[in-house]
């Protein structure tokens, strides 16, 4: 089986353009919007626990999980035991709360 140039080019295109397809959804920051209750309130890190049922859009079971707040100010407005709505990303593989309402 002979090397054939004028299959050279458009392989190596087709070869990038399913790398880059295939790498794109891991290069961008999945957000969802979800309730849940709050556990814990930790403004010196910046960090808040809540539990939550499935949120499919993270690809998050129901669980309890500790967030970080972006900007951390959002945590001046809750404690523990609220019940809340949040917007949570996941970017870099650290889920982030950012927006969270009770």
């Amino acid at each position: 089986m002979a090397f054939d140039r004028k299959y050279a080019m458009p392989m190596a295109v087709a070869t990038a353009m399913a790398v880059v397809t295939l790498a794109t959804p891991l290069a961008f920051a999945q957000t969802a919007d979800a309730s849940g209750e709050v556990r814990r309130v930790d403004p010196a890190a910046g960090k808040v626990t809540i539990k939550h049922d499935e949120i499919k859009a993270l690809d998050l079971p129901a669980m309890t999980l500790v967030y970080e707040a972006d900007p951390p100010s959002l945590l001046s407005k809750i404690k523990a035991g609220d019940k809340v709505r949040f917007t949570a990303t996941r970017k870099d593989g650290k889920y982030v709360v950012t927006a969270i309402t009770n």
